[in-house]
């Protein structure tokens, strides 16, 4: 038998309370002894912290497609480990292992079925970045641009992703640089990420939303108006972007972090003055969820290797570090 350290739901901050560290708490827990056909024991190396985990605080998650975490359980998200023990054909022992539901836990014991074996030398060794920019965040990434976003080369757009210096926007806009927009546009919160974004990722200009009036800024950054939006974060923001929108622009519907602690349906609904801009313009919102893309996975997975290996896309440590100053603060 093992005993594992695991990080459990202590207690949940409400509809419209904001999360805090009390919230969890770290509890030691028995594994094993014995493993079941199909089954493996992994040893966790990476976990992913993602937004969409606010919402599975809740008792109701107001998505049917995510589960809520329940009171003292350990609470799981993305993954990746290495098997060190194996009752299954299709693992073995020492394989990298990533999963969209690894228990927060030192070791845990899982069924094949959830776990997809990957190749470290893809990342060239980085194996975090199957959490990340070759990961769930990369892929919807990719897929929102592809099968949302409606980039063309060569035909003059300009981008705008909000959540710029996020792990997925981060990525998503470094893709609609090389999937032919001639002008990508980041959102985010201090001036410090907007010098990473510009300096290191490649966006053509950042705006730091905490700083002055962002319609304003938006305008002077996109002299053509808008044709693409990444919309990570909802609420004013995207009130802003929408309302600088071309005819027949693609708002490619991620995520609404700037809701996630209120008690609204998601997608929150909109105001008046941007509903009718939709409308007017012919701007396409649809929602997107890359799990329903599930086909299109290994196919993303060796692009987004590609373009990180060939330097196409940049994975900023410099970045990391300063978001993880900001929340220090």
């Amino acid at each position: 038998m093992l005993l594992v350290q695991r990080v459990v739901l202590n207690s949940r901050p409400g509809t419209d309370g904001e999360p805090v560290p009390g919230h969890f708490c770290v509890e030691e827990a028995i594994v094993g002894p014995f493993l079941k056909e199909g089954q493996v024991l992994v040893r966790t190396l990476f976990l992913s912290v993602d937004p969409y985990m606010r919402c599975r605080m809740n008792e109701d998650t107001g998505a049917e497609y995510l589960a809520p975490w329940g009171l003292s359980a350990c609470v799981d998200g993305g993954g990746v480990g290495v098997v060190e023990l194996s009752r299954c054909d299709s693992l073995s022992v020492d394989d990298v292992v990533t999963s969209f539901n690894w228990h927060w836990q030192t070791q845990c014991l899982m069924d094949e079925k959830l776990l997809q074996k990957v190749e470290p030398q893809l990342v060239d060794g980085h194996i975090s970045y199957f959490l990340g920019a070759v990961g769930m965040p990369g892929l919807t990434a990719l897929l929102g641009v592809r099968e949302k976003g409606h980039v063309t080369e060569g035909a003059n757009q300009t981008m705008v992703v909000s959540g710029a210096a996020g792990a997925c926007g981060s990525i998503a806009g470094q893709i609609g640089r090389v999937e032919g927009c001639t002008r990508v546009v980041g959102i985010c919160g201090s001036d410090e990420k907007c010098r990473v974004l510009v300096e290191d990722l490649g966006f053509s200009a950042a705006v730091n939303y905490r700083q002055g009036d962002v319609a304003t800024a938006l305008k002077e950054s996109c002299p053509n108006g808008v044709d693409v939006y990444f919309d990570n974060v909802g609420g004013s923001i995207s009130d802003a972007v929408i309302a600088q929108m071309n005819n027949d622009g693609h708002v490619i519907l991620c995520g609404q972090i700037s809701q996630y602690n209120k008690d609204v349906p998601y997608p929150p609904p909109l105001c008046d003055e941007t509903q009718e801009a939709l409308q007017s313009k012919n701007i396409s919102r649809e929602r997107f969820m890359v799990l329903n893309y599930m086909e299109k996975h290994e196919a993303g997975i060796i692009q987004l290797s590609q373009w990180v290996k060939e330097g196409q896309i940049k994975v900023g440590g410099n970045l990391r570090q300063i978001i993880q100053r900001c929340w220090r603060q």
